[in-house]
């Protein structure tokens, strides 16, 4: 590694472990059995990166019902529900956290755009709970979610080290800007093994396995 950083912020879903075909899975069938008729494509594409309630107004336009509540009770229960039967750690991931925690001297941290309370289930099913202990950040309990770098910005300040001096791992462009408006460097994850998604976007680097990056200190 050309530079030595202070801390590294990890987002969750995509990076540490695969969620997103679940969580996108269970929500496409909500949304088809509320009315709206999409692909899998293109549920992935408005959603992935997002919190489901960023995009209420064009959930409520598509299926001409009100985003309750209730529907986002029922819509974390099944998606939990599934993400327990099913949940895979990213290949490489925990290797990664384990070598960046040994780097920085523990100064790591979750930040995700998930609800809190996912994104603890997932690290703890992924065994990364001793490293991560209680520098996880919900992008749902800052003023702003991404793309904007509040989730960030909190992680950072949690860890005591600036912005500039900290290293973040996304796998999508909005998680991207988040951290690179948080004056962060970044990291683009792209398993899929292009780097498509981060076209125009100053990524630092792009990577494909999780082995390059626990090889990186």
């Amino acid at each position: 590694m050309s530079q030595k950083f202070d801390a590294v912020l990890f987002d969750c879903d995509g990076v540490l472990v695969d969620s997103e075909p679940i969580t996108n899975g269970v929500l496409r069938q909500m949304l088809v059995e509320a009315g709206w008729s999409l692909s899998q494509t293109d549920c992935e594409r408005i959603f992935i990166g997002k919190a489901v309630r960023d995009e209420r107004a064009r959930i409520e336009l598509e299926t001409g019902r009100p985003l309750t509540e209730e529907w986002m009770r029922a819509f974390y229960a099944r998606r939990d529900q599934r993400l327990r039967a099913e949940l895979k750690t990213m290949a490489g991931a925990l290797d990664a956290v384990i070598a960046a925690h040994r780097h920085t001297a523990g100064r790591i941290a979750c930040a995700s755009g998930a609800d809190k309370a996912k994104v603890v289930m997932q690290i703890d099913m992924a065994g990364m709970a001793p490293y991560f202990e209680d520098r996880i950040f919900s992008g749902h309990d800052q003023p702003r979610s991404k793309p904007h770098p509040d989730v960030y910005l909190a992680a950072a300040a949690h860890v005591g080290v600036h912005p500039e001096r900290c290293l973040v791992i996304e796998d999508t462009a909005t998680g991207v800007r988040a951290g690179l408006d948080a004056g962060a460097t970044v990291w683009g994850y792209c398993p899929a093994g292009h780097g498509r998604a981060f076209e125009g976007l100053p990524v630092a680097r792009v990577f494909h396995h999780m082995d390059e990056l626990a090889r990186a200190w």
